[in-house]
């Protein structure tokens, strides 16, 4: 069996190393005509952008994509640099209306996101050329590599149980050098993808065909990031359902977030698209979707008629009725462990390093520091966004809206959730995001501290503190400490992934909805059927 998982690991390197490399190959080039054609395409009003970037990419050697990619940049940044300096001119000269028609002329957008979109029309090669083929020879090579690691497993494991033998004697899963490895890796595909996506646009002729099958349109970063978010879910899936396939409530759990993943985070929106409707993942709850009352969100659904006023009225009544209800009767599990995409990918593709989240006070106190700020910041930042968008104010209290906007984006949704939040994973636990960085977490996790029927109820009697809960809480909550006093365990950050529970020996933990007595006295010693260790004393 092993012979069969080492040809599984060479076939997805092989596969993992054409995608990385495929993007380095093609050409990238335009002519003057293309170039004039582009600009009134874009409706650039600029008269400088059109000989700039004859300048940069009509040339008679085909380019690669990191020289198309930076002189195209500097073609933007040029343009954008010339009516600057007239900007600052006339201000100068106080010829305000000279100045003010300056702003017309400027192309306004990322120099990565307006080259990505150049790069989309300039490229040819093998890679555009051939999508089925190198469809195969990346996604498919990786995913059938993976599968023929995994599935042996199906025999090795034998017994029920879950079985995690050796885990902390492998490289990969003990921080070790496989692990650093995956971590360059994932933090190299996240910085690529949100600070240079010119550079990958071959990954997206790769994808063209079956973007344009869903919602009619070439394949953006985006949709690269959202279908390879999909296939990673489901590969490591199969992974989740061998290794936890004596546990129905893992099983069920592994299916749901599956679903919600595929179908509401990325199919919905690609058809919605198709037939002219905002793209939205009707899941997605605030702040979560830190975007949802930004100026040209609003002004997007509220123009796109009913549909758009749909969405709006859904996205208000899913935070602020639907989460804390759903909260109040089975937990934040409901979201962050049976819906959620980003503790659907924690569970699947994280579920290796799930035992590297700090256990320690130290770690604990930071996290409440961190999310519940993370959660303020999210509401302050909304409510000057509302506050300017309805009183046409440029600022709040001194807080400017458009720089909150961006310090968040930038920050927190990029930066956290993105580079930091999953590429991470190897060395400090999969639930990073989830556990110091998410605001949707900390709102559920307030709500479930304070008012819900969920908890975690244990059996001191039983336990023989092997410590396994503790090891595999992915969310640094020391479950042995609960465990050994017969505590409920009512922390905020509990997801109720139910892992705890799995590896558990001898029983001792239980996933609970309470729905006669309501919320357990967290500090109330418990017995077998919940009886009182102090009634028991002075009955005696």
């Amino acid at each position: 069996m092993k012979i069969i998982k080492y040809i599984g690991l060479a076939i997805f390197l092989i596969g993992l190393t054409i995608f990385t490399g495929s993007i380095f190959t093609g050409d990238f080039s335009m002519t003057a005509t293309e170039v004039d054609n582009y600009v009134k395409e874009q409706g650039f009003k600029s008269e400088v952008i059109a000989s700039e970037l004859k300048k940069a990419v009509v040339t008679d050697k085909p380019l690669n994509i990191i020289e198309f990619s930076s002189q195209a940049r500097a073609a933007f940044e040029a343009s954008n640099s010339h009516y600057d300096k007239l900007i600052a001119k006339y201000d100068a000269e106080k010829k305000w209306d000279k100045k003010g028609a300056q702003y017309q002329y400027k192309i306004f957008g990322k120099p990565h996101t307006l080259s990505f979109n150049l790069a989309k029309k300039a490229g040819s090669g093998f890679v555009k050329e051939n999508t089925g083929l190198m469809w195969w020879l990346t996604f498919g090579l990786g995913i059938i590599g993976a599968l023929l690691f995994i599935l042996p497993n199906l025999i090795l494991l034998g017994q029920p149980g879950i079985k995690n033998d050796g885990i902390y004697h492998q490289s990969a899963t003990n921080r070790g050098w496989i692990a650093w490895l995956v971590l360059v890796y994932l933090v190299g595909f996240y910085l690529v993808l949100y600070f240079a996506a010119d550079y990958v646009v071959n990954w997206t002729f790769i994808l063209d065909p079956i973007s344009k099958a869903l919602n009619g349109g070439e394949a953006s970063q985006w949709f690269v990031y959202g279908f390879l978010y999909c296939v990673i879910m489901v590969v490591m899936a199969v992974r989740m359902y061998i290794k936890y396939r004596h546990n129905k409530y893992q099983i069920l759990r592994t299916t749901s977030v599956l679903f919600f993943q595929i179908v509401f985070a990325f199919l919905i929106p690609e058809i919605m698209t198709s037939l002219n409707m905002p793209g939205y993942d009707f899941k997605n709850a605030f702040p979560l979707d830190y975007d949802f009352f930004f100026e040209w969100n609003i002004k997007s659904l509220t123009e796109s008629g009913a549909i758009g006023l749909f969405i709006l009225v859904w996205g208000t009544i899913l935070t602020l009725i639907i989460v804390p209800l759903m909260v109040y009767f089975f937990g934040k599990r409901w979201y962050c462990s049976w819906v959620c995409g980003c503790g659907g990918l924690a569970e699947t593709l994280g579920d290796p390093y799930r035992q590297h989240s700090d256990k320690s006070l130290n770690a604990w106190k930071l996290e409440r520091w961190v999310i519940h700020s993370v959660l303020l910041i999210s509401i302050v930042m909304t409510v000057v966004t509302l506050y300017c968008y309805f009183s046409g104010a440029q600022s709040f209290l001194g807080i400017n809206s458009q720089w909150i906007k961006d310090t968040y984006s930038f920050l927190i949704g990029a930066w956290f959730a993105g580079v930091i939040g999953t590429g991470f994973y190897p060395i400090f636990g999969n639930r990073v995001w989830c556990r110091f960085g998410c605001p949707l977490a900390a709102y559920l996790g307030l709500v479930q501290r304070f008012k819900s029927r969920f908890r975690i109820t244990t059996n001191g009697g039983q336990c023989i503190s092997c410590g396994n809960c503790s090891t595999y809480c992915e969310m640094g909550i020391d479950v042995r400490a609960y465990a050994q006093k017969g505590e409920n365990i009512i922390r905020s950050s509990c997801v109720g992934c139910g892992v705890c529970s799995a590896v558990c020996p001898r029983g001792v933990l239980k996933l609970e909805n309470d729905s006669e007595k309501g919320r357990i006295n967290p500090t109330e010693i418990l017995l077998g059927n919940d009886v009182n260790l102090m009634d028991l004393i002075n009955q005696k």
